[in-house]
């Protein structure tokens, strides 16, 4: 047994501390979800999902507690309003489109055969998220995990201690049993021995790409599902006849807002060379507006990032490029202390030789490159290990549509970044990962196909 400490970014000290649990006491909970998950399944859908819509309301009802928690746990500004918008948005899209979405699928039927497919859940569902965005990151899987007829394990980051612990309290006080939806507190050892041991029959993880081969390594000869959705560095393309107000506050805020701490943040951005000068001059004037400080304050817009550790990988990246002459456009604030709390940065003459432009900064700091046309755009664009999405700006929709076509990514924007529609499926490729959550594809991947083929006469 050992204890998991929550360090508070706004002052180093000690937020929440929970004591793991040890192997044997692990397994018995995992077994107890295995225990009630066919009596869950066996539920009408319709009361599955009344249950799961009463839990996201019941987190929606603690958003008060819920977001200066946040800000001490992981230093998002309480200005921000937490994050239950985007929670019950995608919760609410997955209970609207679970009947169509889970029903039979009609193969044939005549005077001797009935035939069909079914969708039944795989078991017992477990999920491992992230800090960034830590309610609606895990709402993503949960919601539609439970609604499927599964039961879920959750465990959450560390750095978001206590998330898992009001999401199971809130839906627990809505209606769904303590051993349908669970939240435990593991070491990365217990972790991997259940995945290894065959605990679970899915695995949901949200987090680096070193993560993702942890979960990959445990799971090796097991046959667990898993969905992994790890690194990013996703680019923003702005062309010629963009609008360039528009996409100057778009891809900044994609850039800077959550500290840059965001799955799909803006992490590189192309610009047509006839609009560069204009595109940076305007993105630097904004980032010195930025209000860098405690996040509780109501005046503060960037809060710290959430540790030490992070802020300094942002701050090597930043100075590695600088050294080998990337220009840096943003003088230190006066609130950086040289630890979390971070100055942001605007970074030209960078290069894809800079570590700053290839590896995940997952940080407040963008370099922007001119282009001169789509071909070197979208080579920039390829030239990642990470593909989640791409953010493009054109009036012309169908150039967009060509381009994106050949961008190795996820999801293509069109006009916007840094948006998770719940009606699209959120996936990635390269070393972003494997599967898909949300949409239809998402209530694919969180359960199985079992085919009927039944022959009614036998004469």
């Amino acid at each position: 047994m050992s204890v998991l400490k929550c360090i508070s970014p706004i002052d180093g000290s000690v937020f929440a501390e929970r004591k793991t649990l040890e192997a044997g006491a692990a397994r018995a909970l995992v077994d107890r979800a295995r225990a009630a998950q066919a009596d869950w399944a066996a539920r009408p859908l319709s009361e599955r999902v009344e249950l799961v819509m009463a839990g996201v309301a019941a987190v929606g009802a603690m958003n008060d507690e819920i977001v200066p928690e946040l800000a001490h746990m992981m230093g998002r500004p309480v200005r921000y309003g937490g994050e239950f918008g985007g929670f019950n948005e995608r919760a609410s899209h997955m209970a609207a489109i679970a009947e169509e979405a889970l029903s039979d699928i009609a193969v044939g039927e005549n005077a001797t055969f009935k035939r069909y497919i079914k969708r039944v859940p795989h078991g017992v569902v477990f999920v491992v998220a992230p800090w960034n965005y830590p309610y609606m990151t895990a709402i993503n899987t949960v919601a539609p995990a439970l609604i499927a007829g599964n039961t879920v394990v959750l465990k959450h980051a560390t750095q978001t201690l206590l998330v898992g612990e009001r999401m199971a309290r809130a839906f627990h006080s809505a209606g769904v049993p303590e051993d349908v939806f669970m939240n435990v507190f593991l070491d990365h050892d217990t972790t991997s021995a259940l995945i290894a041991d065959g605990a679970f029959d899915f695995v949901n993880f949200t987090g680096s790409v070193g993560g993702g081969r942890a979960m990959e390594r445990a799971a090796a000869g097991t046959f667990t599902g898993l969905g992994l959705e790890l690194g990013g560095k996703d680019p923003g393309y702005v062309m010629e006849d963009a609008d360039l107000d528009a996409a100057v506050a778009t891809l900044i805020d994609g850039a800077m807002f959550n500290s840059g701490q965001c799955c799909c943040g803006i992490e590189r951005i192309y610009v047509h060379e006839s609009l560069f000068d204009a595109f940076v001059e305007k993105s630097v004037d904004l980032v010195k507006t930025y209000k860098l400080g405690n996040p509780l304050d109501a005046d503060t817009t960037l809060g710290p990032m959430v540790s030490t550790r992070f802020a300094d990988e942002v701050r090597a990246q930043v100075a590695e490029a600088v050294a080998a002459g990337a220009t840096a456009h943003i003088p230190t604030f006066a609130e950086d202390d040289g630890g979390a709390y971070l100055t942001p940065q605007i970074l030209t003459n960078v290069t894809h030789d800079m570590r700053v432009m290839r590896d995940e900064s997952f940080g407040p700091v963008v370099g922007i490159m001119p282009v001169k046309n789509d071909d070197e755009a979208i080579a920039l664009m390829n030239d990642s290990e990470f593909g989640l999405t791409a953010s493009l700006w054109t009036a012309d929709v169908d150039r967009a549509m060509a381009v994106g076509d050949r961008v190795e990514t996820g999801t293509i924007f069109l006009n916007r970044a840094d948006y998770l529609d719940p009606g699209l499926c959120w996936t990635g490729c390269k070393n972003t990962g494997r599967g898909g959550g949300l949409s239809v594809i998402g209530y694919h991947n969180l359960t199985r196909p079992k085919s009927y083929h039944l022959k009614k006469v036998t004469k």
